[in-house]
């Protein structure tokens, strides 16, 4: 009888001890499936700068918002969608994150790619729109500039300006225009000129509402093209062999619908998606466009 107690004893311990490590490993389950969906959201509103607004649970993940995204993006238990990953990248480079709905946040969308280069040699706006003649020169005054060979009076931001170089040592890949005013580092003046060509007040108006968006891989709003910062350039790019060298060398597509526009984002194909990029094939031709 004492041996048959003993034994109905040990099995109700193990049975007690195997319980608790099942459901010690469900609740940790739990708990690591709640932070990573919660640190989804964390990190998005980190990057609007509504964390602590927003988000009460952000404080339970001890310091994971910190230099926003180090911890997630290395972390395996946390999965960020890729809207999340990207928006956790460009907070390092961009100081205040638009609000969604707004006219700021449609121009993040459609021109926001060049924001997740981190080469310290690049040098990024610190807001979206140019409001003058005079704010854009006195950014362009900061940037460090060189001239892309082959070419009469086409200059870009250094770090660009040699990954491009490097690629045009690979492959012949033109300028779309030829033109170094047009093609690549624009004034102020120029991006208004481009723009009442193909657009008016109106349109503007109806971009800023967020009623218009088809008109930004045409043209982009005064003060808001790429092509201020320095990072952009128009090619006439028609076989593989130039698209590869550029890719190699950080040069992507990244504007829906316009063809001629490459944005140097200083990172190969491979890691793009791991940024949060989207690809996209459009009547044959391949972006790399912004998740948000």
């Amino acid at each position: 009888m004492k041996v048959i107690l003993k034994k109905t004893f040990f099995l109700t311990i193990i049975a007690l001890i195997v319980f608790v490590l099942v459901a010690s490993s469900g609740a940790r389950y739990q708990i690591l499936s709640q932070d990573s969906q919660n640190s989804d959201n964390c990190v998005i509103a980190d990057s609007l700068g509504k964390r602590k607004q927003l988000f009460q649970r952000c404080k339970e993940i001890p310091n994971r918002i910190t230099s926003s995204t180090k911890y997630f993006r290395y972390n395996p238990e946390i999965k960020l969608t890729a809207k999340s990953r990207f928006l956790a990248v460009i907070t390092d480079k961009l100081p205040k994150i638009p609000q969604p709905g707004t006219y700021e946040y449609t121009l993040l969308r459609a021109y926001g790619a060049a924001f997740v280069n981190q080469d310290p040699e690049i040098k990024l706006p610190p807001k979206l729109i140019f409001n003058s003649e005079q704010e854009t020169q006195d950014f362009q005054s900061m940037l460090t500039m060189a001239k892309v060979n082959g070419t009469y009076d086409c200059y870009l931001q250094k770090a660009a300006a040699d990954a491009l170089n490097r690629a045009k040592a690979q492959a012949i890949i033109p300028l779309k225009s030829g033109y170094g005013d047009s093609d690549c580092t624009r004034s102020f003046s120029t991006t208004v000129r481009f723009w009442r060509k193909y657009a008016n007040d109106r349109t503007l108006a109806r971009v800023q509402q967020g009623e218009e968006t088809k008109i930004l891989g045409t043209v982009a709003p005064p003060g808001s093209s790429q092509h201020l910062w320095g990072i952009a350039i128009d090619l006439r790019v028609s076989n593989e062999a130039q698209k590869q060298a550029l890719n190699q060398n950080g040069w992507f597509r990244t504007v829906e619908n316009d063809i001629p526009h490459w944005t140097y984002v200083g990172y190969p194909p491979e890691k793009l998606r791991e940024l949060g990029f989207k690809n996209k094939v459009v009547s044959g031709v391949n972006y790399w466009l912004t998740p948000l």
